[in-house]
């Protein structure tokens, strides 16, 4: 993975020298093609849609086989179907830290962070206030933006970048801008009238505004150590595959078009009663020749049996290398068992184990800017003391979870167990409902029959004796 560095001895924040960015822009661009190129196979523009061939009326079948889709969707879907719950070791309540969630909509920017990192490798995310005063994410395209760090071992953020190009509709006007986030600052910058920033253009830029986030608002979010993408390593072989299918579409077209070979005859002694036999061969499917005349057809054979053994290698590899099993595969049948079904899942959880670890680092410093934002309106939250907690989207075995919470009563607390289950989304709302449950029924019993009253404890007593009295 590259990194763009730059000396902090030559930093200043305030003050951005608009050449340096201007070239970290341009290298950046430069260095795209790779991650272009991954997009356009996870929408299905394929190499092989630009395959020609020198007969241009020959048959030129181009199939798109879009692996690099599934294997992103599922991979992302693994591993982001699940909202992301938090928790707290810490005294102070977290109640407005998920709200700010909730109003930012952190759910579906995480599940677009998934897949930008499932297709880019790596993805960012643009932390703003908006106009209402609220604290908003948004998932912006790898393609435009960037992190700059300092030149020592530690790597430090020095700044963020984010560019796209802003087009005027009515006026045909496009410009690019360029948005420079530092710790304290936010930078707005413009190419004017440029279609792709050049060095001969002219930059301007307003006065930094400080945006009180206490961290530069643009957070890197890696897939893996090298930021390759889930297929990336897998184009080539997605590649053969698509010529493969499309040469076994193509053969098939070709021998429709064959060539009709005739021995020891003649379809007509002269071009008219030839092309009377031709409109009749096609019209009728039906040819006369003398008895010692045959007539074939002149074909290349294609080698069906070798081609589906090197197709189903392709597949095979294409999942294989990508550690993504193909779900649609007849040994994922719905009887597996649960341990079974984990244990083909097994390369997919060291490659979802791997992405998590590389997202925690992100959320750690969207969690600090949140707080640091909340922290402007007097809202106190423990950032250091949240624990994000990832949940699989895997379909679950709730006879066997069942089992497994029944056998550990007694020996696990009661929140642990109840968070194994996918139905309970807050166990410790549960518990506590299943408290109050108890208490009515042992009311409701001591109250109906007279039963009870002696061995109820006093708080559930005087409950008792309360709605007694009501009643």
């Amino acid at each position: 993975m590259y990194k763009f560095t730059y000396p902090r001895s030559l930093w200043d924040e305030r003050v951005i020298d608009k050449a340096v960015v201007r070239t970290l822009i341009q290298k950046h661009m430069a260095m795209q093609g790779i991650k272009e190129r991954c997009y356009r196979y996870y929408i299905g523009r394929h190499d092989i849609e630009g395959r020609t061939r020198d007969d241009k009326d020959a048959p030129n079948a181009r199939i798109v086989c879009n692996h690099a889709r599934d294997i992103s969707d599922t991979a992302a879907g693994y591993f982001m179907g699940s909202p992301i719950s938090y928790t707290t070791t810490g005294d102070h309540d977290i109640e407005p830290l998920l709200d700010a969630f909730d109003t930012a909509g952190i759910d579906d920017v995480d599940a677009d962070l998934a897949i930008d990192g499932s297709i880019y490798g790596l993805a960012y995310e643009y932390v703003y206030s908006d106009k209402a005063g609220n604290v908003v994410s948004k998932a912006v395209s790898p393609l435009s933006a960037f992190v700059a760090c300092d030149d020592t071992i530690a790597e430090e953020e020095l700044f963020g970048v984010y560019y796209w190009p802003r087009k005027n509709d009515a006026t045909s006007q496009k410009e690019y801008v360029a948005t420079v986030m530092t710790e304290h600052y936010i930078h707005n910058m413009i190419i004017e009238g440029a279609a792709t920033p050049g060095v001969a253009h002219e930059w301007t830029t307003d006065e930094p505004v400080e945006h009180y986030f206490g961290g530069i608002p643009l957070i890197e979010y890696l897939n893996n150590k090298e930021a390759l993408g889930d297929f990336e390593n897998q184009l080539s072989l997605i590649d053969a595959y698509n010529a493969l299918m499309s040469d076994r579409v193509t053969d098939k077209e070709q021998f429709i078009d064959s060539i009709l070979a005739l021995y020891g005859a003649l379809l007509g002694d002269d071009e008219e009663e030839t092309d009377a036999a031709l409109k009749k061969l096609k019209d009728q499917k039906l040819i006369e020749l003398p008895i010692d005349a045959k007539a074939e057809y002149l074909t290349r054979q294609m080698d069906e049996d070798g081609a589906e053994v090197l197709r189903k290698a392709l597949k095979e590899d294409i999942y294989t290398f990508s550690h993504v099993p193909n779900l649609t595969d007849e040994s994922f049948s719905g009887t597996a068992s649960g341990v079974a079904l984990e244990y083909k899942l097994l390369g997919l959880e060291m490659l979802t184990k791997t992405k998590e670890r590389h997202y925690r680092q992100g959320l750690r410093k969207r969690i600090r800017l949140y707080c640091n934002f909340l922290g402007l309106k007097a809202i106190s939250v423990e950032a250091g003391a949240i624990i994000p907690t990832f949940t699989r989207a895997l379909p679950k075995n709730l006879q066997e979870l069942s089992l497994i919470v029944s056998n550990l009563d007694g020996k696990v607390s009661a929140r642990t167990l109840l968070s194994l289950l996918p139905f309970v989304e807050d166990p410790d709302g549960e518990i506590e409902a299943v408290a109050e449950e108890r208490e009515q029924a042992l009311a409701y019993q001591e109250r109906a029959y007279g039963i009870g009253a002696n061995t109820l404890p006093d708080e559930l007593r005087d409950v008792a004796e309360d709605e007694d009295g009501e009643a």
